[in-house]
């Protein structure tokens, strides 16, 4: 067998048993957590009513530190 011609040898080295290949395709799902996602796709969808959320949710505060202001005077942004 030529090293260099493809066709002289199989595409793998070695092959699984069909066994050992479900087993592989079994846990590439439950790491893709696919059975989560298939779950959640048919679950009902979440609220949108302001009654299901009746907590106030209080915005972060952005600060504008020295650096961020002189560079944005610099390129004329008014960052008030």
């Amino acid at each position: 067998m030529s090293p260099h011609n493809p066709t002289s040898r199989p595409a793998y080295d070695d092959f699984a048993t069909p066994q050992e290949m479900r087993a592989d395709c079994v846990q590439v799902g439950e790491n893709m957590r696919l059975r989560k996602a298939a779950r959640r796709a048919v679950e009902a969808p979440p609220s949108i009513h302001f009654d299901d959320y009746p907590r106030e949710v209080r915005k972060r505060d952005v600060s504008i530190d020295e650096a961020t202001a002189r560079l944005a005077d610099a390129l004329h942004l008014h960052l008030d």
